[in-house]
């Protein structure tokens, strides 16, 4: 399994988003992340999340932590993933 770390991209695995791609932009404690879609690319809103409810992929793309959604976006079309992210 790949590490956890900013900049990850997962698969959310419970809740109505279920399925959804989403990129990790902070580590809160050992049970939290939080994660953005962001909404405009994925339809995932920047929420605290369970790492129980989501798998993530060997995937990634460069931010910084707490990185905003326009960043995020940005980086996801820079590494040429964008395609990924909505699939």
């Amino acid at each position: 399994m790949p590490a956890i770390e900013i900049g990850r991209i997962c698969v959310k695995q419970a809740g109505r988003e279920q399925g959804k791609k989403c990129v990790i932009v902070d580590i809160m404690d050992k049970s939290f992340i939080l994660v953005t879609g962001p909404k405009n690319l994925t339809g995932i809103k920047r929420r605290k999340v369970n790492l129980e409810h989501v798998s993530v992929l060997e995937d990634k793309v460069e931010i910084r932590r707490g990185a905003s959604d326009d960043e995020v976006t940005q980086a996801v079309n820079t590494a040429g993933k964008a395609e990924l992210m909505k699939a």
